[in-house]
């Protein structure tokens, strides 16, 4: 089993980057793989909503959200983690994930997913909810933990203080483990997931 692990923050070793590694150590000490994709340190263009990823599933701008969906596509879960800026997630992250689902969405159906956000002060409840309808819009189950899945501090220092937050972040591995666990065993007992219905498209204004 591999989860796909995004971050958002501009910052290699910031508050973000310190919640995944306490994930990490979990998902292997339950012998689950974890690969790590940093997207929030360089420029990353916005969606032009030219619809030819419809056709084709293929984002037209060539940077790395083809690869990441092609990584998440073959992968069997996927954690987000953010810093919070102006009460929101970071702008490139943002802009990542509407082309990466975008384009890809269909192809992420019923793995685990879960968002993490690290926040001075405020704003982290805001950005989880941004980041979790990605999920929910794509039928991915959302994984949970014992608290809002974020943690405080202006840098990494200041977070490794929040003995709560990184024990947020390690139940959240946890759970999704033992998700993951429970989806393989189903699976092997033959419950297959479930078919969506597809074609009814409502419009408000004819």
């Amino acid at each position: 089993m591999k989860v796909i692990m995004i971050s958002g923050s501009p910052h290699k070793e910031g508050s973000s980057r310190l919640a995944l590694r306490e994930m990490e150590k979990v998902f292997a000490a339950e012998g689950i793989e974890s690969e790590l994709i940093e997207v929030g340190a360089g420029p990353v263009s916005g969606c032009t909503a030219c619809g030819a990823c419809k056709k084709t599933g293929v984002c037209v701008i060539g940077d790395r959200v083809n690869e990441a969906i092609e990584k998440l596509a073959a992968a069997d879960a996927l954690v987000v983690a953010t810093p919070v800026h102006y009460a929101s997630p970071a702008g490139a992250l943002i802009a990542f994930l509407d082309r990466m689902f975008y384009a890809g969405g269909s192809k992420f159906a019923h793995k685990p997913a879960a968002a993490f956000a690290s926040a001075r002060r405020a704003g982290a409840t805001a950005s989880l909810d941004v980041i979790n309808k990605y999920f929910t819009i794509s039928q991915m189950p959302i994984i949970s933990s014992t608290y809002w899945n974020m943690v405080y501090g202006s840098c990494q220092a200041d977070a490794a203080q929040d003995a709560e937050g990184l024990q947020t972040a390690r139940n959240l591995a946890r759970n999704m483990a033992w998700l993951l666990r429970c989806i393989e065993a189903g699976k092997k007992s033959g419950i297959e997931s479930p078919k969506s219905e597809r074609g009814n498209v409502t419009n408000f204004i004819k």
